[in-house]
């Protein structure tokens, strides 16, 4: 029951790490192989602030997201909106060049060694008769459970909701009602990009972390996003909170190096047996030919 309820705290943090991957594609049918070198560049910016500040690193979380919006509108502007006229194809290979670009930016800002946003709770713990909670994992499971309402909220309860709602459904239909489908894209790839920047505020007091760690978390993102079904939210959540308490009980009963290895058994399972993911649609093969 430890394992269990511990890897359920990390699946509500993947959720969120992995919940703006399935929103870009969702919205604009793309991968964004940047996806992990933002979740780094989150991570290093909380380090950068809380080391400056004395701040408490979730109190951080705002500002990463906002400096990590901005961060995806020039993405999308100079990489992504250029790339698509060359096909998913192009797209796929200019942001994968972009991640190699900011892994690098990164290595010359903080250098190769291992960093780590330590706080006065980090060694301590909430007790519920023989179960412990760690006290960061529960903050930084609220956190992203708190976000991921807000998101949840703005997708259903507000105009641009409805307008991402309605560009993903249809793109030419919402053109036709006056919706800027552009400026939707935009507006979708840049929240996309915050969310996984807060995701890596939070896991910068989670875990340590180098400027290669975005390597695993591409891996580990892409392997919710296929579980759960491309595209679909619920399903990343889903999928992010199996996958949590599938690698801590693998590293309970078995052996942490296999843990490692889940995500990516995940990915060729899934592809194996249910290639749409658990809450996907099989689409036709003559319509996806045609």
């Amino acid at each position: 029951m430890q394992a269990v309820l511990f890897g359920l705290l990390v699946g509500g943090v993947y959720a969120l790490a992995s919940s703006g991957l399935t929103l870009i594609f969702g919205v604009m049918r793309i991968v964004n192989l940047t996806h992990g070198a933002v979740l780094v560049a989150g991570a290093f910016l909380t380090y950068t602030i809380c080391t400056a500040t004395g701040l408490d690193p979730f109190v951080t979380i705002p500002v990463v997201g906002a400096v990590l919006f901005c961060l995806g509108w020039l993405i999308h502007r100079l990489v992504v909106q250029r790339a698509e006229h060359g096909g998913e194809g192009t797209v796929i290979l200019s942001t994968l060049a972009l991640a190699m670009v900011l892994e690098g930016v990164t290595i010359l800002i903080w250098g190769q060694e291992p960093h780590t946003v330590a706080t006065s709770y980090s060694r301590t713990s909430f007790r519920l008769g023989d179960l412990v909670f760690p006290t960061t994992q529960v903050y930084g499971s609220a956190c992203a459970l708190v976000l991921l309402a807000a998101l949840y909220v703005l997708l259903n309860r507000t105009w641009l909701g409805r307008a991402v709602r309605a560009a993903t459904a249809n793109p030419q239909g919402a053109e036709l009602v006056g919706i800027r489908v552009e400026r939707v894209n935009v507006a979708a790839f840049s929240l996309g990009v915050a969310l996984t920047g807060a995701a890596g505020a939070i896991l910068a007091v989670l875990s340590p972390f180098t400027p290669d760690s975005g390597e695993q978390w591409i891996g580990l993102g892409l392997a919710i996003v296929v579980l759960g079904g491309m595209g679909s939210l619920g399903g990343a959540l889903i999928g992010a909170l199996v996958l949590g308490v599938a690698e801590t009980l693998t590293a309970t009963y078995g052996s942490p190096g296999w843990a490692t290895a889940m995500p990516f058994a995940v990915i060729v399972l899934t592809l194996l047996l249910r290639p749409q993911g658990i809450f996907g649609i099989r689409v036709r093969e003559d319509v996806v030919s045609a």
